[in-house]
């Protein structure tokens, strides 16, 4: 994996328009790896790894059993990706990992809540996308991808074959339409995402980690405001807006200071 370390806005800004195409992650803290939320809890609360499968597949079929009684559409549930991005979406821990194709709207989620050094992760998917690991050529995209039936089942929830697909469900919802997201499965739990790319044999073109210092928060949150990257345009609902209202706090235009302006 490729580190870069930035020191203003506009070297991060001349830096993402290199890597058209890619797509991006924002981490608030610069030391974390690149995990999944089911990889965090697994390691944090479950020991016995050879258990995780059998963990993971009950977790869907509970969710599967019962979430039925909050949807219009229960058909969602029946592909192995859109039933996990649903999951994903309302927190539950999955091991898919939110990416986006805008730099900007991930540089927005490393930024917000930063109070040390942030991370955005870049994924070069063109070249991930004609890629597949150098023991197993045959696991090219198309052959491993899980909305196709039975690939999920087979190829990911075992835990052994160092794979990464990434793309999106057949149907998208509106949190992930709103920000250009994109998503990566990996075949793995027990690895970040830069150790699976190792199998892969080009981990340096195929991930870049863009370390943001904290003394670029400021330029960088008032940027993105003016191109109405927010909590409320990424969340298109009322927990958007609400979310949205920390960055109020901070943003005063010249002249606002002394008057209530809207």
């Amino acid at each position: 994996m490729d580190e870069v370390r930035v020191e203003s806005w506009s070297d991060f800004m001349a830096l993402s328009a290199e890597l058209d195409g890619w797509a991006f992650r924002g981490q608030a803290d610069a030391r974390w790896p690149l995990l999944t939320s089911l990889s965090r809890y697994l390691n944090a609360y479950i020991p016995d790894r050879a258990s995780w499968r059998r963990r993971e597949e009950r977790a869907i079929r509970v969710f599967r059993r019962k979430a039925h009684n909050y949807l219009g559409d229960p058909s969602v549930l029946d592909n192995a990706l859109r039933c996990l991005a649903l999951m994903q979406h309302h927190g539950a821990p999955t091991r898919l990992l939110d990416f986006t194709k805008s730099p900007f709207v991930a540089v927005f989620f490393a930024l917000e809540r930063a109070t040390r050094d942030a991370a955005v992760y870049a994924l070069n998917t063109p070249r991930l996308w004609r890629a597949a690991p150098q023991a197993h050529p045959e696991m090219d995209r198309d052959s491993i991808d899980p909305r196709q039936p039975g690939n999920f089942a087979r190829l990911f929830l075992p835990n052994t074959n160092a794979i990464i697909w990434t793309g999106e469900p057949t149907e998208m919802d509106r949190r992930l339409v709103a920000q250009s997201g994109t998503l990566v499965v990996p075949g793995m739990l027990d690895k970040p995402l830069d150790e699976i790319l190792e199998h892969y044999g080009e981990p340096r073109t195929l991930l870049k980690k863009i370390v943001l210092p904290l003394t670029v928060r400021e330029e960088a949150m008032k940027a993105l405001y003016r191109m109405n990257i927010t909590n409320a345009t990424l969340f298109p609902d009322l927990d958007g807006l609400a979310r949205s209202i920390g960055m109020e706090l901070e943003i005063v235009w010249a002249g606002e200071a002394g008057g209530a302006q809207g």
